[in-house]
């Protein structure tokens, strides 16, 4: 279970990449995904930072 939630915001940041993606091969061309997806790779950044200060 650490090692998973070692790598939670790296997999989140992905999550985010993967909507980015998805936007520009041109699934759907809302404001809604990029904010989507900024929000998450956000997200993802400071929880990588915040896990991994506190996990050994």
């Amino acid at each position: 279970m650490k090692e998973l939630l070692k790598y939670l915001g790296s997999i989140l940041i992905l999550v985010g990449v993967v909507i980015l993606a998805l936007y520009f091969f041109g699934v759907s061309q809302e404001n809604a995904m990029l904010a989507a997806a900024g929000i998450v790779m956000i997200v993802g950044l400071i929880t990588h930072i915040v896990i991994n200060r506190y996990i050994n």
